[in-house]
């Protein structure tokens, strides 16, 4: 696609070329007129077939949400504990730990 366009590009300027140029005293001449509209026209095309507009309306596009600063709550759970009493008993109770 670059090079096609490289190559009207080439042929538009050489065809310009061959063209008498324009004179102050009646405006711009023909050849002039064309000139600006080949590169006007050339302007165009190029935005319109440039490779960064990879955009397409309908397209999804993935945004990243909004880092979320939450305090961290304690982690707490239960634990069996054994303990021995003065009378040499065997006693288990349940404990909460938070870490």
């Amino acid at each position: 696609m670059r090079t096609r366009i490289v190559e009207i590009t080439l042929a538009a300027v050489l065809a310009l070329a061959a063209l008498p140029g324009a004179q102050a005293r009646d405006g711009i001449g023909p050849g002039g007129a064309a000139a600006l509209g080949v590169l006007g026209g050339l302007a165009v095309v190029g935005a319109i077939a440039s490779p960064q507009n990879q955009y397409y309306p309908g397209q999804r596009v993935y945004r990243a949400p909004r880092p979320v600063y939450v305090e961290a709550e304690p982690y707490c759970h239960l634990e069996r504990r054994r303990y021995v009493d003065a009378y040499g008993d065997v006693i288990i109770r349940r404990v909460e730990v938070c870490e």
